[in-house]
């Protein structure tokens, strides 16, 4: 995987990364962070991959709050 792409997104409890790696073939992987929480997709959709990681690390943040 040689294409990368970092996206910062600004929100009241931080900054959220979200790193993505490949789909120059189709395939690719997209890590989503905020603090210390991590969620991972891998997907051929970037917008779809990107989405899911988000609510990924969105339902870590809930159950981590609990």
């Amino acid at each position: 995987m040689k294409k990368m792409e970092i996206i910062l997104i600004p929100s009241s409890s931080g900054v959220i990364k979200v790193y993505i790696y490949g789909f120059g073939n189709g395939y690719g992987k997209v890590y989503a962070t905020l603090n210390e929480v991590v969620a991972t997709s891998k997907g051929y959709n970037v917008k779809r991959t990107i989405l899911k990681a988000l609510s990924k690390l969105n339902q870590s943040l809930i159950n981590k709050e609990q």
